[in-house]
């Protein structure tokens, strides 16, 4: 195939009913839904590239997939593909946005940091419109002590405490986190609080384990002291538990400036 362009899809979806992002045999996956409608539209075998693999019940809101495309379909207007790719894809996945980029663009190895947001509904009621997207925490949290622990993570350091065991045996564990913050934020009305973090690659339920360990600092049962030295530990057991994949949604990634322009 001689490829012209890329083509970069801006993909948001709702994570509850996907099996994680990545195919898999016999499973519903964000990768399969937007394959198979690529595949309609442009009428040919399409394989995928996205910015980072979410799990199972992990949301999105700007997640980034590209596709290198040919001469005759870069020159194909966006707004009829576009109308095309709403119409051919479930409910539960937004195709947001499409941009074009040059022809060895990688919606993976071009992207300069992504950014999640982990949701806590921290309260003894249940939370109402946040439901399906949110930790719902029975009781009360220091988001004070959660932020002030959080920020020894910034910076580069081994992460391997806060990554699956199964999946850090023989790989490198490095990684270099630009931001983490805890706040309190409202939303559609709910009191909720935030773990926003952005960084340049996340290992293998990195931010679900951060969310977790920072819950045990804001429930009292740890100090912020501790969460150094489960970074130093560099064994998974040392950290606090995984927090439920529904709270997590990758929120956005950033590319190097002018890398993407509107399909128009």
């Amino acid at each position: 195939m001689s490829e012209g362009a890329t083509l970069v899809i801006r993909l948001g979806y709702r994570g509850a009913e996907f099996a994680g992002f990545a195919e898999q045999p016999a499973a519903r996956t964000v990768a399969g839904e937007l394959r198979r409608a690529l595949e309609t539209a442009l009428r040919r075998p399409c394989e995928l590239t996205c910015a980072g693999r979410t799990d199972a019940g992990v949301h999105a809101i700007a997640q980034y997939v590209s596709l290198p495309v040919t001469d005759e379909e870069a020159a194909l207007p966006g707004t009829r593909l576009m109308r095309s790719l709403v119409a051919l894809t479930p409910d539960d996945l937004s195709v947001q946005a499409l941009y074009r980029a040059p022809a060895d663009f990688s919606a993976r190895f071009d992207a300069l940091a992504r950014s999640y947001r982990y949701r806590i509904a921290a309260s003894d009621a249940r939370p109402v419109l946040s439901w399906d997207h949110a930790w719902w925490y029975r009781g009360r949290l220091d988001v004070d002590a959660m932020n002030e622990a959080a920020q020894v993570l910034v910076g580069e350091h081994d992460f391997k405490s806060f990554c699956k065991a199964s999946s850090a045996e023989g790989k490198p564990t490095c990684r270099y986190v630009g931001r983490l913050a805890v706040s309190r934020v409202e939303e559609a009305g709910e009191g909720l609080v935030a773990i926003d973090v952005t960084g340049n690659a996340f290992l293998h339920n990195m931010v679900r384990t951060i969310a977790g360990t920072l819950v045990e600092v804001g429930r009292g049962h740890r100090d912020a002291a501790w969460v150094a030295r489960v970074l130093e530990a560099r064994d998974r057991t040392a950290a606090g538990p995984c927090a439920p994949a529904k709270g997590l949604t990758f929120v956005g990634v950033e590319y190097p400036e002018n890398s993407l322009a509107p399909w128009e």
